[in-house]
């Protein structure tokens, strides 16, 4: 996605754009502002994988840009962008130790000399066309949802009311835990959906949220459940550990992952491919198929 579209993205995005006056508490640490100021148009980076594999190489073409589009990239809010030329490698090349370190931040300076020189080495070999390429386009931002439905007027103000807060470590303190999330957000957002609180399992079985379609709570009538995750967290950890729940309760069912603030839904039938999926926070019309998936049958 990063190279299909020409840029580089980093979170956490869902804080808001940066700008000098902010405080690296609301983003985490420093990740974002030395993203957004320190680096440099012309500036060399590496799309790595793990901590010693490199997959792109790229020149950075713009300035910090903040882009809603890219508010949910598998689960990570990404908003925080560079435009960047990047140049695929026929096959990621792998270094024979850990050159980024046991622990690679976000983003970060290389000053590592083996990397540095494969780095220069490749820039400065041909073909170097793709050094001057044009841009591709952006996807097109989908627009916010004119009108908040009724039945949802309550949680979004919630969600309005607190979710910047939440990004002040200062004011807030830590983050909530995905226990606090489920009772704040999750279960008030079912029982709007008409879900009666019988039919809604909390920890059922070690399920975060188990939806049940009927009495009595057994498997085999589970309709779908939900994994909480903590503020900031991307869902493929998350999203394999209620697949572990399913089979460990030999059924198959669809999976909810969310922090409460975001819902994506994956589908048992389609390979658990993302079908929907909705941010309180920012909520767009195609969130709407999402509400009316998980909404009490």
């Amino acid at each position: 996605m990063l190279l299909k579209y020409g840029v580089a993205l980093i979170g956490p995005g869902d804080a808001g754009p940066w700008a000098p006056e902010r405080s690296d508490d609301e983003f985490e640490g420093g990740f974002v502002r030395r993203f957004a100021q320190e680096v440099q148009i012309g500036d060399v980076l590496l799309l790595r994988s793990g901590a010693s594999t490199i997959r792109a190489i790229g020149l950075v073409a713009s300035d910090y840009v903040y882009l809603h589009q890219f508010d949910d990239v598998n689960g990570w809010d990404l908003q925080h962008g560079r435009r960047v030329r990047w140049c695929s490698l026929l096959s990621e090349y792998g270094f024979e130790t850990r050159v980024f370190g046991a622990n690679p931040s976000r983003v970060t300076r290389v000053g590592n000399p083996e990397v540095l020189g494969y780095a220069e080495q490749f820039i400065n070999s041909p073909p170097t066309h793709w050094q001057a390429a044009p841009l591709p386009g952006l996807p097109d931002e989908e627009p916010v949802l004119n009108k908040v439905p009724p039945f949802l007027e309550d949680m979004v103000a919630r969600v309005h009311d607190l979710a910047k807060l939440y990004w002040d470590g200062k004011a807030f303190g830590d983050f909530p835990r995905e226990d606090e999330l489920v009772a704040h957000y999750v279960v008030p957002l079912l029982q709007t959906l008409g879900w009666p609180v019988e039919r809604i399992g909390i920890k059922w079985r070690d399920v975060d949220v188990c939806l049940f379609r009927n009495l009595p709570r057994n498997p085999e009538n589970c309709h779908f459940i939900i994994e909480a995750k903590r503020l900031g967290a991307g869902v493929e950890g998350a999203l394999e550990q209620a697949k572990g729940y399913l089979r460990s309760l030999g059924i198959s069912r669809d999976i909810v992952v969310t922090d409460g603030i975001r819902y994506r839904m994956y589908s048992a039938e389609r390979g658990f491919a993302p079908i929907a999926y909705a941010n309180l926070a920012w909520l767009k019309p195609s969130a709407l198929e999402l509400f009316s998936r998980i909404q009490a049958p």
